[in-house]
């Protein structure tokens, strides 16, 4: 699971049509509206943003997180991923016969 916020839905979902598209995520789940307060350009900063929730499998990693880097509006774009420890078979061998296999 990977997570990356986006400026807004719009550029969420042109983002995530395209990892999809391109086989690098079985599914993003799109959370629009949600603020985030972080440290920036040595201020605290308040922005809306869209929250991508994006499955894919490990060996993709390297490559989802290059296409989001050239896909990315930001200078320096959140890309986080996060362990799946446990999840339904029929949903994560989804996942593996979606994506690549490179």
């Amino acid at each position: 699971m990977v997570l990356c916020t986006l400026p807004d839905n719009q550029s969420a979902q042109k983002m995530a049509e395209t990892l999809v598209g391109e086989k690098l995520a079985a599914c993003c789940n799109i959370v629009p509206k949600l603020t985030s307060v972080y440290f920036w350009q040595g201020k605290i900063q308040h922005d809306s943003e869209a929250l991508m929730l994006i499955k894919t499998k490990e060996s993709l990693y390297a490559k989802l997180e290059q296409r989001i880097l050239e896909l990315h509006p930001y200078e320096v774009p959140e890309v986080i991923a996060l362990p799946v420890e446990k999840g339904s078979n029929a949903y994560l061998n989804w996942i593996n016969q979606v994506v690549r296999n490179d």
